[in-house]
């Protein structure tokens, strides 16, 4: 096969071409070329044949001895022309896919595409001249017609959309990324038993297919078709009908609890600093707290002893029973042995001689009979003059 042209040799050929019929002596013969005026329709990856003849006024449809065509076929798409085949002088050029269906020369033109492609759809010009064996010019003619080559569906891809359980509602969506023309969607349940879809549950442009409140018995296999004029391609997706809650549900109550133990750490944490801060300033040291106040000396009534470093103050007013008889009815306090401070014994002044001690227990009770009712005796720290405890 010999390649083409370049565009500058091209059009330079096609000028030529077209020049031949109008310089040359018209011929009695009248010529006619034969396109069809429909549209013709060719599958993507097929072949089509374009056809195309001539004819000769009043002449017989095969060609005639001597008889020599100059055939061209040009293809236009949406920015340029370009030539796909030439038959000139006996020699025949064309692209990749091109050829003529019969063996030149002869009066059928037709052109043969293979391998086609949706790019391929578009105008297609003939042009003819005819020369007899003398060179002298029969007739030129040129036309057009139009190939629209179709696509079938890609496969489409099916997809489940939201949460299959029983009581929820999902969408099966089913989407053909290429065709031509549009393609348009069929839902069916093959599996366990046969049911088709129908608007409005069923979307045939969108192709998708709304399935509310769902049952367990709405579970199985779901087909989805998508059809054109030139083919059919399909996918499938199974769906199963959960009765138990939702993932969302589950991972909702785990959330949640989760946030409610976090809540109740913080609030035990809470409630232990603020009882650590409430008991700290009890147990601080304050350095310039002030000194208890000094208690006075105790009068002449009162009872003082002194008994190496420890010393007791005992008011003898406490001690002093009360004057006249008790009331009727009323309780007399008796004070408690283990929880009242005893006096230490007074130390009587005597000229001359040592001091000796003597016990003076309230109400005349000896120590000896305090003992035996179980008293213990209690040392009380005394309190100095400054205000100390000695």
């Amino acid at each position: 096969m010999i390649s083409l042209p370049g565009p500058l040799v091209t059009n330079l050929l096609r000028f030529l071409f077209l020049g031949l019929s109008a310089l040359a002596p018209p011929s009695r013969a009248e010529l006619q070329l034969h396109l069809p005026t429909n549209q013709l329709q060719a599958v993507e990856g097929g072949e089509v044949v374009l056809p195309a003849w001539y004819t000769l006024h009043a002449e017989v449809s095969s060609a005639q001895p001597g008889e020599v065509p100059f055939v061209m076929w040009f293809f236009k798409d949406k920015e340029k022309e370009d030539q796909v085949l030439s038959y000139i002088n006996g020699v025949t050029t064309s692209k990749p896919g091109v050829s003529l269906v019969y063996s030149m020369p002869s009066r059928n033109l037709s052109l043969r595409l293979e391998g086609l492609q949706e790019k391929d759809s578009g105008p297609y010009s003939c042009s003819v001249n005819v020369q007899d064996k003398n060179g002298q010019a029969s007739g030129h003619s040129i036309k057009t017609l139009e190939l629209n080559v179709l696509v079938p569906p890609a496969p489409p891809s099916c997809r489940l959309q939201g949460v299959p359980r029983v009581g929820a509602n999902v969408t099966l969506s089913c989407q053909s990324p290429r065709s031509k023309p549009a393609v348009q969607y069929q839902w069916d349940r093959q599996l366990p038993s046969f049911q088709t879809f129908f608007a409005p549950v069923l979307d045939v442009i969108r192709g998708s297919l709304s399935l509310t409140n769902l049952s367990s018995s709405m579970a199985g296999v779901y087909v989805c078709k998508a059809h054109n004029e030139v083919g059919t391609a399909q996918c499938n997706v199974t769906l199963e009908v959960s009765t138990g809650p939702g993932a969302a549900v589950v991972a909702g109550a785990v959330v949640g609890t989760l946030v409610g133990l976090g809540l109740l750490a913080g609030l035990v944490l809470l409630y232990h600093r603020r009882g650590k801060a409430l008991e700290e300033p009890a147990n601080d040291i304050k350095e310039d707290a002030i000194a208890p106040r000094t208690l006075p000396w105790p009068k002449s009534s009162d009872t003082i002893s002194k008994n190496g470093t420890l010393s007791s103050v005992t008011s003898a007013r406490a001690l002093r029973p009360p004057h006249g008889p008790p009331r009727p009815g009323a309780l007399t306090p008796t004070p408690s042995l283990s929880s009242q401070a005893l006096p230490s014994p007074r130390l009587p002044t005597i000229d001359g001689a040592n001091p000796q001690p003597i016990s003076l227990i309230p109400g005349g009770v000896s120590s000896s009979g305090l003992s035996r009712m179980g008293a213990v005796p209690v040392m009380v720290p005394a309190q100095s003059q400054a205000g100390s405890l000695v």
